[in-house]
């Protein structure tokens, strides 16, 4: 590599390392290099996978040497274990030259070993008997609640208002209706102007609904 494209890597290495601290090691491989066993020309926070500067390639890197590095695309967020057992969330970037040939590597390799031992003990505190339900939300008053409940039917249908036929209306309603929203004073007479119907109409739906 260019001594420019170096030095600019090394000190984006060094700020990466630095940002996001020791758990986060950065390489730099030189794939320009004849000296294709020692490929890393520089590394930041090492102690990670264990390797340090003149050490040769990764698996990954060594592919790329041997393939088409014009055809290389790059490998972000996928996991990767150190020799030592660590598990590492990693990144492979491909610096390329105006040609767009890849003529080095820059990896980020980030520790999670132990973020993943708290997600699993976490687990148990968070697992819930319906995991794919949204949290519920906490409403502030009555209105926003009715608000909310309302346009929880319009997506329950899954059709805008205008374009709801009469079917689409009274499942609305019973939603309503089951989740408790005519509780609320005056709710029939919003619940009448959002849908455009009468209050005739609403009771009808209702008991509509109930059958």
């Amino acid at each position: 590599m260019q001594a420019s494209h170096l030095q600019f890597c090394f000190q984006l290495a060094r700020g990466i390392a630095q940002q996001f601290g020791s758990n986060c090691e950065v390489v730099v491989h030189d794939l320009d290099s004849n000296d294709v066993e020692h490929s890393i020309v520089a590394i930041e926070n090492g102690h990670v996978s264990g390797r340090r500067v003149g050490d040769g390639p990764s698996h990954i890197v060594l592919e790329a040497l041997r393939g088409d590095c014009a055809r290389l695309e790059d490998r972000l967020a996928y996991l990767t274990r150190s020799d030592d057992g660590k598990i590492l969330k990693s990144s492979t970037i491909y610096i390329r030259d105006d040609d767009g040939r890849a003529i080095g590597v820059f990896a980020i390799n980030y520790d999670i070993t132990l973020m993943l031992a708290m997600e699993d003990a976490l687990k148990g505190f968070t697992a819930t008997q319906v995991p794919e339900r949204e949290p519920e939300h906490i409403s502030r008053n009555v209105a926003d609640l009715l608000d909310e409940l309302i346009e929880q039917s319009v997506k329950l249908v899954g059709k805008p208002v205008p374009l709801m036929n009469k079917e689409d209306k009274v499942k609305a309603i019973q939603f309503l209706n089951d989740t408790g929203a005519f509780l609320i004073t005056k709710s029939g007479d919003k619940v009448c102007k959002f849908f455009g119907i009468s209050k005739y109409t609403l009771y009808s739906y209702i008991d509509e609904a109930k059958n």
